[in-house]
């Protein structure tokens, strides 16, 4: 006996509404945060790799503050990790908050509620990190507070998806429709239907979708009064380029709000030194800056800024020692910069050698006694 067979004739099929009959596998697209995620996270793990170095009087030393910055912020989290949480949020949430604990561990705020004042201090209470949230409130001068930019990028971003998000939704659906697969089920109508006899329609029809749509034969016993109909026909959509292209734009778009040069976050081969310098100059160096100077302002007082004492932000480098040895020899035989000053450019420490402080010349660069040409040899 069919399924079908339970039930008798009617011409009121109003029940058939409750049937999930058309499957929903519609999914979100999630070009937003596609995009910005792709960008906050280039940018955090660019920032991740710097090194903080700390000078005193003028020397470069190594200290508590150094191996915070640099080894071990706090006892959960490593450096890389710790400034890659900052920039991330310092860029995805416009600000970020980092305070220190009784044990003088350097903690990313969560959450936190800033108090703001015309000509005193600002404060921040409800400080949480995590599960904990500070009894305390904590002054301006005792907690980092970096701000990225006067208004947020999230609404700039926000509006800028409203146009690209509905395009690029109507070119996916579009895109679905394209040769697909379609069912169509005539059921005999039916003059009663208890809740136990329209389960066990369900999931016959279920049965039957699951075994079209995973099985590749798949063999469907008819039941009486119960016919399913496939139809399959292409539809006039815009090709899978046209997708790709609305992507590109909208990250194209952000890419450009973060700095980013957009051959650069593609991956274009064509003149990458060129576009890494810019990606350098133009992004990560400006962020870089509004942490020292925050780091500097917050650590150390005005007499020791100005005596030589302050961080200095060493980040990576596109280039190498190697890459650079011919024109560092130039710079040095003409007596331009001294050794230690070029050691600092290519990431070495400096070294103790006295001559590596001094401006030597190894060519003969003096004018003639006689006042004719210059002899260079």
């Amino acid at each position: 006996m069919g399924v079908l067979d339970w039930f008798r004739k009617r011409d009121d099929l109003a029940f058939m509404y409750d049937f999930e009959l058309i499957e929903d596998t519609a999914t979100k697209v999630q070009l937003k945060r596609l995009a910005v995620q792709t960008c906050v996270n280039l940018i955090a793990r660019t920032i991740s790799q710097t090194e903080f170095r700390i000078k005193k009087n003028g020397e470069y030393t190594k200290n508590e503050m150094y191996y915070r910055f640099n080894v071990r912020p706090n006892l959960n989290t490593s450096a890389s990790t710790f400034w890659q949480t900052v920039i991330y949020k310092l860029v995805h949430d416009n600000e970020c908050l980092i305070v220190q604990s009784d044990t003088r561990d350097l903690l990313v705020a969560d959450s936190f509620t800033r108090v703001e004042y015309a000509i005193y201090e600002d404060k921040f209470k409800d400080v949480t990190v995590k599960n904990y949230t500070f009894d305390r409130t904590f002054p301006t001068r005792d907690v980092i507070y970096l701000s990225y930019n006067n208004d947020s990028l999230t609404k700039l971003i926000d509006g800028l998806y409203t146009d690209y998000g509905e395009l690029f939704g109507r070119l996916i659906e579009a895109q679905k429709r394209k040769n697909q697969i379609r069912g169509i089920i005539d059921i005999e109508a039916i003059q009663s239907m208890n809740e136990e006899r329209q389960k066990a329609l369900q999931d016959y029809i279920n049965k039957i979708y699951k075994a079209f749509s995973t099985k590749d034969v798949a063999i469907v016993p008819q039941q009486k009064g119960f016919t399913y109909e496939e139809k399959q026909q292409g539809s006039s959509t815009q090709p899978v380029d046209e997708i790709n292209k609305i992507t590109d734009g909208f990250m194209d778009q952000v890419a450009r709000a973060f700095g980013i040069p957009l051959a650069f976050l593609r991956g274009d081969m064509a003149d990458v030194e060129k576009q890494t310098r810019n990606y350098m100059t133009f992004c990560i160096d400006p962020l870089l800056k509004k942490v020292t100077d925050e780091l500097n302002a917050k650590l150390f007082s005005k007499g020791e800024y100005m005596s030589g004492s302050r961080v200095e932000a060493k980040r990576i480098s596109h280039s190498n020692m190697f890459d650079v040895a011919t024109a560092a020899d130039k710079l040095r035989s003409a007596g331009i910069a001294t050794g230690n000053e070029l050691r600092d450019q290519v990431g070495l420490p400096p070294s103790d050698d006295p001559i590596a402080d001094q401006l030597v010349i190894t060519k003969n660069y003096t004018e003639s006694l006689e006042g004719g040409e210059t002899n260079e040899s």
